[in-house]
């Protein structure tokens, strides 16, 4: 079992989980997921690494309170344990390519966080596309930021960023750089 250290509301029905796991902080690379089993009559549910931390020995997930399990899940606090999986699925492949663009919106922006931080870390120029229903729904944007060369937001209402999809967004900037 796991040890839940820190719990974080990062928006309205998103949480951040730091994980004590350090088996799976060591291995993980980016693009990889987990199995996380809340208790012996729960459901497993697959959730990506967001981030780990080897020294640290930590594995953040961030979670959306959507279904019955994620909405449990919710609940937990810092000391509650789960069982966890992992890392499991292929990393992503990663070099340096020149240019990449990483577009996430809402909880999926949490997978990217990795994906972003070392397509930079190779040598790459990394343009993030980042969106959300709402502004306060626009995730981890200082993480991003920091993983990144440049940023676009975007926002379904217009609140923050250019008004309309993280889609639209790359179709611009296709169109703009092509």
């Amino acid at each position: 079992m796991a040890e839940i250290l820190e719990v974080d509301e990062i928006a309205p029905q998103f949480k951040r989980f730091v994980v004590h796991e350090p088996a799976i902080a060591r291995k993980h690379q980016a693009g990889q997921f987990v199995i996380v089993l809340l208790h012996d009559h729960g459901e497993r549910i697959p959730l990506t690494i967001a981030d780990a931390d080897a020294e640290a020995g930590t594995i953040t997930l961030v979670v959306q309170e959507i279904g019955k399990t994620t909405m449990e899940m919710g609940t937990m606090k810092a000391g509650d344990s789960l069982e966890v999986v992992g890392p499991l699925g292929a990393p992503t492949h990663i070099e340096k390519v020149g240019t990449c663009v990483c577009v996430g919106g809402g909880a999926g922006i949490a997978p990217m966080l990795p994906i972003a931080r070392a397509m930079k870390d190779a040598g790459n120029h990394v343009v993030s596309i980042l969106g959300g229903r709402t502004k306060e729904l626009v995730i981890m944007r200082e993480e991003m930021e920091a993983a990144s060369n440049e940023m676009i937001y975007t926002t379904d209402d217009g609140s923050f960023g250019k008004k309309g999809l993280v889609t639209h967004a790359l179709q611009d900037l296709i169109d703009d750089r092509g």
